[in-house]
């Protein structure tokens, strides 16, 4: 997995467009009462939840301690797991994810996991980054670290593939893709560009010297001010998602 962290209290309040934007695939998964259903990369739990009470058996898992014991609070069955490392057997009728897999970097294993994890005939269903996510502002993130020398610290925390790319990936493992959507998805922000790069390149900005924190994130989010900004102050991300389902063949 990456080695980013997460706080559910500042994910809350500075990320919640991230689960808001789940419905999409809510509506892809298209789930039935009594049905056993695992999200991966459950995050804190609240999309999980609304599969629960929606009548589903959901099992979360993620890489993330602060989530699972958010997730928990919630009254949910959410497990420490990395998603590189699936350890059911076929146990559900679905895998869920949403903005979850493109952090986990060795997809053939995730892959692996869940075609272990779903029953034969099974629906894996999910969104994740896309190929071309976040260009424009991983671009002026490397150009703001190489001029102050930190060109070593990685940015490429994410994997953003094509549909072809991950079309191939699906069916070597023998799924069944039924749709691959790969779309822009332009996505306004609660506040400034300084707190979504804090929120989701806090391992980038952690690996520094805190004297340094504040100045590269000032010029970061000058860079982005003419293309990510309007006139009023509002904030949007070059956001492009790829949405899929595809099925485990018998």
């Amino acid at each position: 997995m990456s080695s980013q962290t997460w706080n559910p209290t500042d994910y809350g309040q500075n990320a919640r467009f991230v689960t808001n934007l789940g419905a999409g695939v809510l509506d892809l998964l298209a789930s039935k009462p009594g049905e056993r259903i695992l999200d991966l990369g459950c995050g804190d739990g609240v999309l999980t939840k609304k599969m629960q009470d929606a009548g589903c058996q959901v099992v979360g898992v993620d890489s993330s301690p602060e989530f699972i014991e958010a997730a928990q609070k919630l009254g949910l069955d959410a497990r420490l797991m990395d998603g590189q490392a699936l350890t059911f057997n076929e146990e559900f009728d679905a895998v869920f994810s949403n903005a979850a897999l493109h952090w986990m970097k060795d997809q053939t294993k995730v892959i692996e996991g869940i075609w272990r994890a779903l029953k034969p005939g099974g629906r894996f269903v999910a969104e994740m980054g896309g190929e071309g996510n976040l260009a424009q502002i991983e671009a002026a993130l490397r150009a703001v670290l190489q001029k102050h020398g930190l060109g070593n610290l990685r940015t490429d925390a994410n994997f953003y593939p094509s549909p072809e790319e991950y079309r191939t990936l699906l069916e070597k493992q023998g799924f069944k893709a039924i749709s691959l959507d790969h779309f822009p998805r332009p996505t306004p922000l609660p506040k400034d560009m300084k707190t979504w790069l804090v929120t989701f390149r806090k391992s980038v900005f952690d690996a520094m010297d805190p004297a340094l924190r504040s100045g590269i994130l000032d010029e970061v989010q000058e860079a982005l001010r003419p293309t990510h900004c309007d006139t009023q102050g509002h904030w949007t991300a070059d956001y492009v998602r790829l949405r899929f389902s595809a099925f485990k063949l018998r």
